[in-house]
Parts: structure tokens; C-alpha cells; sequence
């Protein structure tokens, strides 16, 4: 097999890419190796952990037709890390080891067979397809990803529920104790459909994606999805479970409504969390005509209040919530101001962004 010549920063950026889907721990050794190979005139490279895969190309290299070889994505990202910048590397498989020089440095690898490296299947026919920015797609991940479950019973809730319907795209987050909504208009209209992206999927594909105007193309498969951004691809296994109906827990028609500055709360709930009860995590909001008080205590009686002016002139409410809850959408929405609705003390919370109708984030009450 014929070696491969490459600079060390032309690998670098898609070695990347791929080594996140990586674990340490793997039951199978060869998911802990990324594939490496040549593929229709171009160089891949290949990782996965059997639910996600990502591939990506790697730009100005012709590899030699027959050049195959699977190796350790981490031990090999951090040997290109430690080696100097414009570093020019050849690997030489040699039975089951790769030899990778760079100057005078020599690294002699373990490798696996790149016929037992597993794959995704692949062929189905998507359901539906559509192309956002990567910039758009980036920003209602951002204003959901946060509310996903971790390591919930509940399987179905460690994930993000992305949903087609007609013209709209809607991306639902819940742990069960709060829930984040975004909708997004598509130029095309769609037959419903939705699936349930797994948690390690979407943090992946946030880390993916850019701050820019290329484009993404995401395809909708019966129990696939793919995400098709320049030069990388992402394919996820969905969660097979049923969303809850989200529709039900977005309240309607609430009467007692205020208005704040996004980073004048922030502030106010930052210096309050300091007292707070560290296993509980809970904040009084006491509102009144004219005054949100925001109360924080914990078990050695200590005390945090902040006042803030709010244009209310409504009936008098005390109602508690988890304060982390409250920080976690403040620090991922990126308005100046923020709308807070209310029922009862019992009832849950609904903040939006002033000027927008498609965020909501509802937040439960809880018992202080």
C-alpha cells in the first residue's frame, strides 16, 4: 500500500471534525480509530460510535486509490497538536501499525483492519429535505439545545424532537421541568413528519456548524437524518419513542404579564444564585404593583434579595423556580428585552423575547 504525504494543518481542521463522535471508552476497540481512506479521488476520514457518524473530505489531496488505514482519532489529534504548525507528515501502514513521521519525529501506531471499521447504512429515501444557513440552523439549536434531558428514564426526552409540518420547521427541548420552542418559516411546504435527534447529535452538530451564510442541508430519512454541511457530513440514528405533546404545555391566554431587560435580570439572578440553596437551586419571584422581588436562602439562613421596577400593576403573586433554569435561557437568548408571563403560584411560566412569536420557553414552579 502506497503512503500518504500531507501538510499537518490541511489534516488537522478535518480530524477535528470527526474526533468528537469519538469515545474514550468503547466497547468495540476499532470505534475508538478513525477510518482513513482514499474515496473517489478524494481523501475521508471516517469516526463513529454506531448511532452517529461523521465524514469529512479533506481538500487539496490526492491520495494514492489504494490507501486504507484506521488509527487512534485521539492518540493521533494530539500527536498534530503537539507537532510544529506547516509540519509536513507521511504515514506508512505497514502490517498492524502506521509509521507517521514529521522531520525527525517518528510515531509508530497501533492500527485495525479498515474492513472491520463499521458503518451507517445508507440508501434510504429522505422523507423530506430542506436547506437553512448554518447560521440559522446554528441559532435555533442555541435557543433550544439547553432544555435537552441527560440521562433521563425517559429516553425520549434526551433529545430534541425537530418537526416539519406544511411550511414550518419547529425544534422542541424538554427535561420535563422546563421546555424550549423555536419555529422556523421554509420556503417549501412538507408532509408532517418528525423525529427525535439524540442529545450527542445535536451538541455535536452545533459544534460543527459556522457563524456564516453556507449552507446545511438536512434530510429527513425514516430512522435517519442527515446533515450535509461543506466537506462534512453528519448522519444520527433518531430515538425511537414518542414526543410528549408540547403543544399542551405552552400556555395560552396567561393575564399577569411583565417586561424586563434581559441583562438586568441576568444581573439580579446571578448575585441571588450565590445564596441559593445548592442542591434545590430555588428563587422566589414576589411580584407586586410596580416591584419584582427576587429572594434566594439556603440552609444556614442566609439571604439574597433583589428589587427590581417592572410596569405591573396586576394582583400580587409569589411563585418559586429552579434559578438555574431561569439562567440557563437568559444566557442563550440574545434580546434586550424579555416578556414573563404568569398564571398562579401553581402555574408555570412563559418567557418569549419582546418582537418575536417564535420562541417560548416555559419554566415549572416549584415549592420554596
Amino acid at each position: 500500500m502506497k503512503n500518504l504525504n500531507i501538510e499537518r494543518d490541511v489534516l488537522m481542521k478535518p480530524l477535528q471534525s470527526v474526533t468528537g463522535v469519538v469515545e474514550r471508552r468503547q466497547t468495540l476497540p476499532i470505534l475508538s480509530n478513525v477510518l482513513i481512506e482514499a474515496r473517489e479521488g478524494k481523501l475521508v476520514l471516517l469516526a463513529t460510535d454506531l448511532e452517529i457518524q461523521v465524514s469529512a473530505d479533506v481538500s487539496g489531496v490526492e491520495p494514492d486509490p489504494d490507501f486504507s488505514v484506521t488509527v487512534s482519532a485521539k492518540k493521533l489529534l494530539d500527536i498534530l497538536r503537539a507537532l510544529p504548525e506547516q509540519s509536513n507528515l507521511v504515514l506508512e501502514p505497514k502490517d498492524s501499525k502506521v509509521l507517521l513521521k514529521a522531520g525527525r519525529s517518528r510515531f509508530s501506531l497501533q492500527t485495525l483492519p479498515p474492513a472491520d471499521f463499521p458503518r451507517l447504512a445508507d440508501g434510504q429515501t429522505p422523507t423530506a429535505e430542506f436547506t437553512l444557513s448554518q447560521r440559522q440552523l446554528r441559532g435555533l439549536l442555541g435557543l433550544t439545545q439547553y432544555a435537552m434531558a441527560q440521562q433521563d428514564i425517559r429516553y425520549y426526552l434526551n433529545g430534541m424532537l425537530l418537526e416539519v409540518a406544511n411550511t414550518e420547521l419547529t425544534l422542541v427541548a424538554t427535561d420535563g421541568h422546563r421546555l424550549a420552542y423555536v419555529q422556523k418559516v421554509l420556503e417549501n411546504s412538507y408532509v408532517p413528519d418528525q423525529v427525535i435527534l439524540p442529545r450527542k447529535a445535536v451538541l455535536e452538530l452545533s459544534r460543527l456548524l459556522s457563524d456564516s451564510d453556507e449552507p446545511i442541508l438536512v434530510s429527513i430519512m425514516p430512522n435517519q437524518v442527515k446533515f450535509s454541511l461543506p466537506g462534512i457530513e453528519l448522519v444520527t440514528k433518531v430515538i425511537d419513542g414518542t414526543f410528549p405533546p408540547y403543544g399542551r404545555v405552552i400556555p395560552q391566554n396567561y393575564q399577569r404579564r411583565i417586561e424586563l431587560d434581559r441583562g438586568v435580570l441576568q444581573h439580579a439572578l446571578q448575585r441571588a444564585a450565590i445564596l441559593s440553596n445548592e442542591k434545590f437551586r430555588g428563587v422566589r419571584w414576589i411580584l407586586s404593583p410596580g416591584s419584582l422581588k427576587i429572594v434566594c436562602t439556603n440552609t444556614e439562613q442566609e439571604e439574597a434579595e433583589e428589587e427590581l421596577e417592572v410596569d405591573y400593576d396586576g394582583e400580587s403573586l409569589d411563585i418559586g423556580f429552579n434559578i438555574t433554569y431561569v439562567q440557563d435561557v437568559l444566557g442563550n437568548v440574545d434580546a434586550s428585552k424579555i416578556i414573563c408571563e404568569f398564571g398562579d403560584a401553581n402555574s408555570s411560566m412563559l418567557l418569549s423575547m419582546e418582537g418575536r412569536s417564535d420562541f417560548k420557553y416555559v419554566v415549572m414552579p416549584m415549592r420554596i
